[in-house]
């Protein structure tokens, strides 16, 4: 059966039809080995963060910290600028259940987001991300057409953790970069210590 919109064929028999929609192209994937920082630079190592895509997608495959209770977190980088401390502004939400079945919560997280901060923005909640051989963070953070020079850059991110308290702890983060220069460096990192293992694959947007 075939979907049909306005007089457009959208699906056909399971498939989208051209035209319609984007798809994921791969661009680069870094390696967490006892690393301080995990840097994704426009132009450098393969590495594309720019107009060439107005959708970019960072993907977090099983981060562990070195440090038990470490905070996982990121920040952008200007176009010609130094250091990771653009301006921030965001929020953050989290739901959370401990395997014992006796503890859930669901509610804001005022303690992690920015208000015009240049600090490195949290990706998880309350908890932390466990050090325990078993214990890491997944997720994915979007960012909207860092390139532009007129607009703010907005972000949207949800990870899921392992906390040192043994939670599963479901975080949902967004903000913008309130800033109109292009941002082209995005770099990750634990709030103490190393990031010990895990990957972070980046993605374009077709």
């Amino acid at each position: 059966m075939a979907l049909i919109s306005n007089g457009s064929t959208v699906f056909d028999n399971g498939s989208m039809a051209s035209g319609f929609g984007g798809s994921m192209v791969f661009i680069k994937k870094l390696t967490a080995s006892a690393s301080a920082t995990l840097s994704f630079v426009d132009g450098t190592d393969g590495v594309v963060l720019d107009g060439t895509y107005k959708e970019y997608v960072f993907t977090f495959n099983n981060m562990h910290p070195a440090t038990n209770g470490a905070n996982f977190q990121f920040q952008g980088n200007a176009a010609g600028g130094s250091g990771y401390n653009e301006t921030i502004t965001s929020t953050m939400f989290m739901a959370n259940h401990n395997e014992g079945n006796t503890t859930t919560q669901f509610g804001y997280e005022g303690g992690y987001d920015l208000a015009q901060g240049t600090g490195f923005q949290a990706l998880q909640s309350g908890g932390l991300i466990g050090n325990g051989n078993d214990e890491c963070l997944s997720g994915q953070l979007t960012i909207y057409n860092p390139s532009d020079t007129t607009f703010v850059k907005h972000f949207i991110a949800t990870t899921n953790q392992y906390s040192s308290y043994d939670y599963s702890i479901n975080s949902y983060v967004a903000g913008y970069f309130n800033t109109t220069s292009a941002i082209d460096e995005i770099q990750f990192k634990m709030a103490s210590g190393n990031i010990d293992a895990g990957d972070i694959c980046l993605y374009g947007i077709a």
